[in-house]
Formats: structure tokens, C-alpha cells, sequence
């Protein structure tokens, strides 16, 4: 195992990794561990009681945090004529058709999320392998593939995120920025752990949410008390 720095090791004095706690202070406790230069990003992991093999157990969607993600995202929108303009005047930074694809294709990437209306698809799937490796491609479960394209780039500003289940059977999703005070980090988990149990899938059996915890880019984690969030 890789070996933790001076920094690290101090942090990590200040959580009991056996502890569970409660949301209010697992967030203050990650905040004060926090102790890198730059603004970290607050990710929380959920193990959830579903087996990522069967696909009757998937557990992917979309959720607006309340307080955003902290980090401003770069939104080009695959769009032609009027839904083009409507992308343009919701913000999106970036906007066109085969002009894109030609971009993309010579290697560009200066974007976070891709939207497309529907009719752009048979064109943008062109791009699968080098859109698809880099977890890109619009897709109409995240909300990315739609005509409503205002409302797909608004709610990509204002703070949405896509979640989906990894072959562990985990959800590692952001919260926020160490600066965020904590009742915006809390309240930013409280509306991902409620859309995860909205998402719970009926052929999930026993206990589905099996375990929470919150960490820092580069501090120690906090294990959260899952009873807050039944």
C-alpha cells in the first residue's frame, strides 16, 4: 500500500476510522482534515446492497445538488438551427454540429458534459470510442439527450451530477468544495442519498444502504451513519 505523507498522517488523527458519525460532524470533520493548498472536492462514497452484475440491480441517474458542485462546468451541446440559439442563450459554452464532431475528432476535449438533441445522434455516435472512453456520450437516462436542450444546460450550471453504480457496487459521487460551509456540504448529501433511494431498484434485496463515507481529494475518509437517510 502506498505510503501517506506527513500531512496525511495528522489528518488522519482527527477521524476514528472505526467511528461512525453523524452527517453534521463527519462534514466538519473532513473540512478541518482538509489540508492541501488548493479548494478540495468533498466526494462521498455509498456501498449499496445491489450486485453490479445483474442488470435488474443498475442504479444510475441524475441529481441537481442544491448548493452545486463547486466546480464550474464546460457544456457543449451537439444542436442545429433553433435548438442551437436555445443552447446558446441557456449558456452553453460551446455549440455546433459536424464542426465539433470535426473538433473532437482532431483531439479536442476542452468540455466537462456533452448534450444532444436526438436528431443529432446518428452523427455524435460516430464519436462513441472516443467520447465513450472518457465518460462523454450524451445519454438519455443522465438527461443529455434531449430536445428541452435550456433546461438540460441550466440544470448541468446549476448543479447536476449523473451517478452510476461501479463494479464494486458503489456510487462515488462530488458533494462540494471544503469551502462550502457545512450545511451546504450536508445539504448537498442529503439530496444524493435521497435520489439514490428513489433510484433503488425492485429486485434489490436485505439492507440497501450498506454504508456512507466522506472524504477530501486528499484527506482521510469518515464513515456517515446510514440512519439518518432511511
Amino acid at each position: 500500500m502506498a505510503k501517506h505523507g506527513k500531512k496525511y498522517q495528522e489528518a488522519a488523527k482527527l477521524i476514528n476510522s472505526e467511528a461512525t458519525y453523524e452527517p453534521s460532524e463527519a462534514v466538519e470533520l473532513v473540512k478541518k482534515a482538509a489540508t492541501a493548498k488548493f479548494d478540495e472536492t468533498v466526494e462521498a462514497a455509498v456501498r449499496l446492497g445491489v450486485d453490479p452484475r445483474k442488470q435488474d440491480q443498475a442504479v444510475r441517474g441524475v441529481v441537481v445538488l442544491p448548493h452545486g458542485t463547486g466546480k464550474t462546468q464546460r457544456v457543449l451541446v451537439f444542436a442545429k438551427g433553433e435548438k442551437a440559439k436555445e443552447a446558446e442563450a441557456a449558456g452553453a459554452d460551446f455549440v455546433g454540429d459536424q464542426d465539433m464532431i470535426n473538433k473532437i475528432q482532431q483531439g479536442w476535449f476542452d468540455f466537462d458534459v456533452c448534450v444532444a438533441t436526438p436528431d443529432m445522434m446518428s452523427e455524435v455516435g460516430k464519436l462513441g470510442r472516443l467520447l465513450g472512453g472518457k465518460g462523454l456520450m450524451p445519454n438519455p437516462k443522465a438527461g443529455t439527450v434531449t430536445f428541452d436542450v435550456t433546461k438540460a444546460v441550466q440544470e448541468i450550471k446549476a448543479g447536476k451530477i449523473e451517478y452510476r453504480l461501479d463494479k464494486a457496487g458503489q456510487i462515488h459521487a462530488p458533494i462540494g468544495k471544503v469551502s462550502f460551509n457545512a450545511d451546504q456540504l450536508n445539504e448537498n448529501l442529503k439530496s444524493l442519498i435521497d435520489a439514490l433511494n428513489r433510484a433503488k431498484p425492485a429486485a434489490a434485496k436485505g439492507v440497501y444502504l450498506r454504508g456512507i463515507s466522506i472524504s477530501s481529494t486528499m484527506g482521510p475518509s469518515a464513515r456517515v451513519n446510514t440512519a439518518n437517510f432511511k
